[in-house]
C-alpha cells in the first residue's frame, strides 16, 4: 500500500501544480487581450477616444476597430477576404461594390503593411494610409 502512495505522488504534484500554470496563462491572455485597449486610451494625449455615451468617436473609429481586431485583419489581408477586412473597408469608406478589390488590394500589399511580426496596428494603418495615397 505505501508503493501505491510513492507512484501517485507525481500526480498529485502535477496536479496542483496546473492551476497556477493555468492562472498564469489566463492572466497572460487577459494582458494580451486588454494591452491594445490600454494603448488606444493611453495614447491619446489626453484626447479621450470615447464620446459620454461610451460611443467611440468617429475620428477614432478605425484605430480602435484596428487595434481591437489587428489579429484578425491580418490573417484576412493575407487571405484577401474576411469579414473584419470588410468591416475595416467599411470603416474607410470603401463602396460595397467595391470590397472585393479592396480585399485584393490589401493581399497584394501585405507585405508592406505587415513588415514583420513587429508591426504595431498603429505601424499597419500608417503604412495603410500612405499607401491608398499612393494608389
Amino acid at each position: 500500500m505505501n508503493g501505491n502512495v510513492f507512484r501517485l505522488l507525481p500526480v498529485l504534484l502535477v496536479a496542483l501544480a496546473l492551476p497556477a500554470c493555468t492562472t498564469g496563462s489566463i492572466k497572460g491572455t487577459i494582458k494580451a487581450t486588454t494591452d491594445p485597449t490600454t494603448d488606444i486610451s493611453s495614447s491619446t494625449s489626453g484626447k479621450t477616444w470615447f464620446s459620454e455615451e461610451g460611443v467611440v468617436r468617429n475620428e477614432y473609429k478605425v484605430t480602435a476597430f484596428t487595434a481591437i481586431n489587428f489579429e484578425q485583419l491580418k490573417d484576412q489581408m493575407a487571405q484577401g477576404r474576411g469579414e473584419h477586412l470588410t468591416s475595416l473597408g467599411t470603416l474607410l469608406g470603401v463602396a460595397p461594390d467595391r470590397q472585393a478589390e479592396w480585399a485584393a488590394w490589401t493581399q497584394t500589399h501585405y507585405s508592406s503593411l505587415v513588415r514583420s511580426d513587429r508591426t504595431t496596428p498603429a505601424d499597419m494603418l500608417a503604412v495603410l494610409n500612405r499607401e491608398l495615397r499612393a494608389d
